[in-house]
C-alpha cells in the first residue's frame, strides 16, 4: 500500500480545486471501479452451467472462469505498490479499468473456453491492482479521526457486491444469454474511468522507475498458476500423469524458492519474518480458511441450485442475496464486539457456526426447499460477519508499527489466495465425487435390482403409450435410468464438497484456539 504522505501534494491540489467534497468524490470514484470488479468476480458463478453447455466442457474446466480471475487477482496485488510508486493513482486506476474492459469484451465474444479464460485472467489482473489502490486512496484523503467511517463505507460497498453479483448475473442470463454477464459491469467501469481521470490523484511520470523484486514476483506467480492448474486439470490429465506431477513439482519448487528469496531480499514482496509471531500465523491460517469457505460456498450454492434443483440463473443468484444483507448488518456489530471481547472467542464461534452451516448444506438434495438453502447460506455469512473484524484486528495487532503495510498486504494476499484455492478444490471435488458415485451406483444396476427393473418397465410403458417405436423402448428407458443415476451422483458430489468445507472449518478451529493461548501469553 502506498504511504499517504507521498500523495499529499497531488491531494492538496485536488482539495483546492473541489473543496471538502473531494473526499467523497474520489471515494465514489474508487468504489465504482472496485464494485464493478467484485461484481464480475461473483457474477460468473451462476453462468458455470451455461458455460459448460456452450463449450461442451465439464465443471472442472468451466470453473476456471472463476478460478483464473481469483488466482490472477492474488498475484497482481503484489504489483500494486510498485505500480502506484511508478505511475501514480490516476494512471494505474485508468490502465486497470482499460485492461478489465478488454478482458470483458474477450469473454463476451469468446469462441472457446481458452479465450474465455484468457479474458478472465485480464480481468483478474486488473482487479488485483484496483482493490488495494482504492483502499489506500480512501485512507489518504480522510483525516485519522474519520478514516474508520470512510473505510466502513468502502467495506460495505465491497461486501454487498459479491452478494448481488450472482443475482444480477442471473437476470442477465435469463433475459439475454450468459455472454452478457461480462458486459453488465461495463457502465460502472466507464463511469469510474472518466471520474478517475478527474478525481484520482495524479503523479508526474518519470522514466526512472523504482526497483522491484521481479524474481520474487515471477516465482510466486509461477507457483500459483502451476499448483492451480494441476489441481484444476488433474481429473482430466490423470493425478499420476507426468504432466500433473510436473506442474505440482514446478509449483512446489517455485514456492520454496520464493520463500527463500524473500528471506534475503532487500525489498520483499512478502515479509516472511511476520510468520515468526504465533498470533499472526494463527490469524493467517484462519484467514486462509475463511477465504476458502467464503468463495467456495459463493461458488457452489448457485451451481447446486441450478444443476441439482433445476432453478433458473436468476433464482440461483437470489439465494445468496439474503446472506449478503445479513453479512453487511453483522460486520459493524461485530466490529463493536471486537473491542469488548477477546478476539479468539468470536473466531472460534465463527469457525463452529460455519462448520455447522456447511454440514447442513451437505444434507441438501433435489427436495430441499429453496429458502432452506438460503437460510443455510445466511448462517454461513453470519459466521463470516462475526469473524471478519476480529480476524483483521488480531492480524494487525500482532504486527509492529513499522510493518503495518507489510502485514496488511500479507493478510489480504493470504485471504484472497484461500478463496482461489477454495473455488478450485470445490469444483474438482464435485467432479471427482460425481464420477465416483456414478460408478458405484452403476455397479448396482443388475438383474437382481428389482427396483431398477420395475422403473425400466414403467418408463417403457409410458414411452409406448406416447407412441415411441418398440425398437427404441429399451434404449430410451436405459437412457432415462442413466440420467437418474447421474443426477443422484451429482447430488452426492455436491454433498461431499460441503462436507469438505465443514472439515476445513473444524481444522480452522484449532488455530483460533492457539490464538487465544498466544494472546494470553502476550
Amino acid at each position: 500500500m502506498q504511504p499517504a504522505i507521498k500523495l499529499n501534494q497531488s491531494i492538496d491540489a485536488q482539495f483546492r480545486r473541489y473543496g471538502p467534497s473531494y473526499r467523497w468524490l474520489v471515494t465514489l470514484t474508487g468504489l465504482l471501479g472496485s464494485m464493478s470488479m467484485v461484481l464480475s468476480a461473483t457474477m460468473v458463478n451462476v453462468a458455470i452451467p451455461s458455460i459448460m453447455g456452450a463449450f461442451g466442457v465439464g465443471q472442472d474446466l468451466a470453473q476456471w472462469a472463476a478460478t483464473a480471475f481469483l488466482t490472477t487477482m492474488v498475484a497482481s496485488q503484489l504489483l500494486n505498490s510498485w505500480m502506484l510508486e511508478s505511475f501514480g493513482q490516476r494512471i494505474t486506476f485508468s490502465l486497470a479499468l482499460v485492461i478489465f474492459t478488454a478482458g470483458a469484451l474477450i469473454g463476451a465474444t469468446s469462441l472457446n473456453i481458452e479465450a474465455l479464460i484468457a479474458g478472465r485472467v485480464m480481468q483478474g489482473f486488473a482487479a488485483g491492482l484496483i482493490q488495494p489502490l482504492v483502499l489506500a486512496t480512501v485512507v489518504a484523503v480522510f483525516p485519522p479521526e474519520r478514516r474508520g467511517m470512510a473505510v466502513g463505507v468502502y467495506g460495505m460497498g465491497v461486501t454487498l457486491a459479491p452478494s448481488f453479483g450472482p443475482f444480477i448475473g442471473g437476470l442477465a442470463i435469463d433475459a439475454f444469454s450468459w455472454r452478457y454477464i461480462f458486459l453488465v459491469p461495463l457502465p460502472l467501469v466507464m463511469a469510474a474511468f472518466f471520474m478517475g481521470l478527474i478525481f484520482m490523484p495524479a503523479k508526474r511520470f518519470s522514466w526512472r522507475l523504482p526497483t522491484f523484486n521481479w524474481l520474487g514476483y515471477i516465482l510466486v506467480a509461477t507457483a500459483l498458476m502451476c499448483v492451480m492448474s494441476a489441481i484444476g486439470n488433474g481429473q482430466r490429465w490423470g493425478w499420476t500423469s507426468v504432466r500433473t506431477i510436473m506442474f505440482f513439482g514446478t509449483g512446489a519448487a517455485s514456492a520454496v524458492f520464493f520463500i527463500l528469496s524473500q528471506l534475503k531480499a532487500k525489498n520483499p514482496l512478502l515479509d516472511v519474518s511476520l510468520f515468526g509471531n504465533l498470533q499472526f500465523t494463527s490469524a493467517m491460517l484462519i484467514a486462509f480458511a475463511f477465504g476458502m469457505g467464503n468463495f467456495a460456498t459463493n461458488y457452489a450454492i448457485p451451481v447446486f441450485v441450478q444443476t441439482v434443483q433445476g432453478f433458473t440463473p436468476t433464482q440461483a443468484g437470489l439465494v445468496i442475496v439474503p446472506a449478503g444483507l445479513i453479512l453487511v448488518t453483522l460486520v459493524p456489530l461485530s466490529g463493536r464486539l471486537a473491542d469488548a471481547v477477546p478476539s479468539h472467542y468470536p473466531l472460534m464461534t465463527g469457525c463452529i457456526i460455519f462448520a455447522i452451516a456447511a454440514f447442513l448444506l451437505s444434507g441438501a438434495d433435489v427436495n430441499t426447499p429453496y429458502w432452506t438453502i438460503a437460510a443455510f447460506a445466511m448462517l454461513s455469512r453470519g459466521a463470516i460477519g462475526i469473524v471478519m473484524p476480529n480476524m483483521g484486528k488480531v492480524a494487525m495487532s500482532a504486527v509492529k508499527a513499522d510493518k503495518i503495510n507489510q502485514g496488511a498486504g500479507t493478510y489480504n494476499f493470504i485471504r484472497q489466495m484461500g478463496g482461489a484455492f477454495g473455488v478450485n478444490l470445490t469444483a474438482v471435488t464435485i467432479e471427482m465425487q460425481t464420477a465416483h458415485h456414478a460408478d458405484l451406483l452403476t455397479a448396482t444396476q443388475t438383474l437382481d435390482n428389482s427396483q431398477s427393473i420395475q422403473t425400466l418397465q414403467q418408463v417403457s410403458n409410458l414411452l409406448a403409450a406416447g407412441g415411441i417405436p418398440e425398437a427404441a423402448l429399451d434404449s430410451s428407458a436405459l437412457h432415462y435410468l442413466g440420467a437418474i443415476i447421474y443426477a443422484q451422483a451429482r447430488t452426492f458430489g455436491f454433498q461431499d464438497s460441503f462436507v469438505q468445507i465443514c472439515f476445513a472449518f473444524i481444522i480452522a478451529f484449532f488455530p483460533a484456539w492457539f490464538l487465544g493461548r498466544a494472546m494470553n501469553k502476550k
